[in-house]
């Protein structure tokens, strides 16, 4: 096997978030050696999520088995996962920060493990995968995620199985989604359908997707982590995949503007 040296585009600052994350949890659980450091575990869970690298690429970039990558990448994984904001929760600071408005999209994340289950087929997008409903703020900044369903799944049944529409209702704050959130109730606003609109209806589409363009990126921005472009691992973790991801991709935005 040949080695070589690869950079991860990543800060220190990232890092060392994450490395504070892995030494509390071992001072919690009273760990007293491992084969890698908090800092080096968290390097690796970084590369994993960041680059997409398999067990054992990492495995032998480490010193450590793929076995052992796992089982590092698995605690991180939950870790960061658990410090994600519960639906009401995180509503509840969108109303104390003043956002006018939120914007909700779903995002399939695909997968190659399950080609032979039809539950996992996206009509839509024609590939296997999971769906996951995002939550986020005007300008794109990820406020909540859902756990994931089967990428059969519409977007309008996910949000109704996750209780985003009764949340939303209860928090009082608009919601702007695409068309595929058509028949929606509460306070969710989605774009005229069908052809030979008038004038009038055109132009509301027309501002409609311009406000809500900005925050739809929050899906790229998940996306800008390999580890979601295609799915390795269970579909089963896709959504604490995006949950961690989501913690650190805002951590990472925080530190870039302060």
């Amino acid at each position: 096997m040949l080695f070589y040296r690869a950079a991860v585009d990543l800060s220190h600052r990232t890092l060392n978030y994450v490395a504070g994350v892995i030494r509390r949890h071992r001072k919690t659980m009273r760990s007293l050696w491992r084969r890698l450091n908090p800092a080096q575990q968290a390097l690796l869970v970084l590369v994993y999520l960041r680059k997409g690298e398999t067990y054992a690429e990492l495995g032998a970039g480490f010193g450590v088995s793929a076995a052992t990558a796992w089982r590092y990448v698995e605690e991180t994984v939950a870790l960061l996962s658990a410090r994600s904001p519960k639906l009401s929760q995180a509503l509840r600071k969108a109303k104390r920060d003043g956002l006018h408005y939120l914007v909700l999209d779903g995002t399939l994340i695909r997968t190659d493990r399950i080609k032979a289950d039809r539950p996992y087929f996206s009509g839509k997008h024609r590939v296997h995968g999971m769906n996951v409903q995002v939550i986020a703020s005007p300008d794109g900044t990820i406020l909540w995620t859902s756990g994931a369903l089967p990428g059969k799944a519409h977007d309008l049944s996910a949000v109704r199985i996750w209780g985003i529409l009764r949340a939303l209702e209860q928090a009082g704050i608009v919601t702007l989604a695409d068309k595929a959130y058509q028949g929606a109730e509460g306070p969710v606003l989605t774009p005229y359908k069908g052809k030979d609109k008038p004038e009038s209806q055109k132009q509301a589409n027309r501002a409609h997707a311009k406000l809500r363009g900005p925050g739809e990126r929050a899906n790229a921005q998940l996306k800008s982590w390999k580890i979601l472009r295609k799915l390795r691992c269970s579909p089963s973790k896709a959504g604490h995949l995006c949950k961690a991801i989501a913690i650190l991709q805002n951590h990472r935005v925080a530190q870039q503007a302060a």
